[in-house]
């Protein structure tokens, strides 16, 4: 499969668990009026996508090591189909956090057996490129999911927002039954589970890792979980939330931008990580001022803009020394990640308090990129 052809693939396969989740923040409202709990409730979804989606790396992972890339895939992208019928028939709130806990299940395997096929046919700088682009692609997303997600809310409630998700499972995996070949080596050994992860909680850097991408990532899904409360609380609608999420796009892909144009000029990367962290900081403070009014969106670009340029380093970095059992190794790095974005995210919805939650992301990342850390 020609590279440009394979990038395409890999490219949509990313962007569809962040589809998924921002498609369905701007349904929260109206999964909440639908039945009847409180905004604190209905933000639960979010939180409970991620601690499945963490044990989602783990399976597919593995399974992409122990069967192929391929039809680790296709099997997860059939499970999500699966959960997203199951959600359309909930009746319960309950019903629908558990479908929703399938759904992101298999939707991780979007985000792991992706990035292990491109670690298996890319590798140093050229895999550092192709991750810049893949957060040029990835910025996109936010965009795509609020405004298509608040335009479905609008129209059909947050059961169109179901439907298209479905529909967006089964042509991926047409797409996938037709083009994804098959890159996993066929001398890789099978390492061992508990032997790899020991490994890896002894590994400084893979903690490092962990700690940026969940930082990163609690800092930008906490606008997405908090934001279409804060967005009715000053009377505006779920449109106007989703249309937000093109100008944080704008931010995010100049972030990704970036970091691709400053990487062919050779700055380091834990460089640009540390410059992405001192952003998160200026811009959560910012946000923590103007929080209560609609201008918060303006300084959220600063928080974006900086995952933009972090996240592509990091998972870029995060797993060279583990190329004899990368899809292994991206199981567990993708376990410990969405255990703490869960964690994290599970204690911005019951705090609803989105400066302060973004302060605490961005020192926190502030902290871990300091290179002088982990200089000792």
């Amino acid at each position: 499969m020609k590279a440009k052809n394979l990038l395409s693939l890999t490219i949509a396969l990313l962007m569809f668990p962040q589809l998924a989740q921002t498609l369905y923040s701007p349904a929260l409202g109206d999964i909440g009026r639908a039945f009847a709990v409180a905004p604190e409730r209905a933000g639960q979804a979010l939180s409970v996508y991620f601690l499945a989606f963490a044990f989602g790396v783990v399976v597919w992972g593995r399974l992409s090591d122990r069967w192929g890339r391929r039809p680790a895939m296709l099997f997860g992208l059939s499970i999500y189909a699966c959960a997203s019928v199951l959600a359309l028939n909930a009746a319960t709130f309950n019903g629908l956090l558990l479908a929703q806990a399938c759904a992101a299940f298999g939707a991780a395997v979007g985000s792991v057996v992706a990035q292990t096929v491109l670690r298996d046919r890319f590798h140093g700088a050229a895999l550092a490129q192709v991750f810049s682009l893949m957060g040029i692609a990835l910025a996109a997303s936010p965009a795509i999911g609020l405004f298509s997600g608040a335009s479905l809310v609008e129209y059909a409630g947050y059961r169109g927002v179901l439907c298209a998700l479905l529909l967006l499972a089964l042509l991926l995996w047409t797409w996938c039954w037709w083009a994804l070949p098959e890159t996993r080596p066929a001398s890789l050994p099978m390492a061992s589970l508990g032997e790899t992860l020991g490994l890896m909680l002894k590994d400084i850097g893979v903690w490092r890792s962990v700690g940026l991408v969940a930082a990163f990532n609690i800092a930008l899904f906490s606008y997405y979980s908090v934001g279409p409360f804060i967005f009715a609380q000053q009377g505006l609608s779920s449109a106007e939330f989703g249309y937000s999420g093109v100008l944080l796009a704008l931010g995010s892909g100049l972030g990704a931008w970036l970091n691709k144009a400053l990487l062919k000029r050779a700055m380091d990367s834990d460089q640009l990580v540390f410059v992405a962290a001192v952003m998160a900081v200026v811009g959560s403070l910012l946000v923590l001022a103007l929080q209560h009014s609609g201008w918060l969106v303006w300084p959220m670009l600063l928080v974006v803009l900086a995952f933009g340029m972090a996240i592509p380093n990091v998972l870029g970095a995060a797993l060279v020394d583990y190329r004899d059992r990368l899809g292994t190794a991206a199981a567990l790095f993708g376990l410990l990640y969405y255990l703490v974005i869960g964690a994290g995210l599970t204690l911005v919805t019951w705090s609803q308090n989105l400066g302060w939650s973004l302060l605490a992301c961005g020192l926190s990342a502030l902290w871990l990129a300091t290179p002088r850390v982990f200089r000792s």
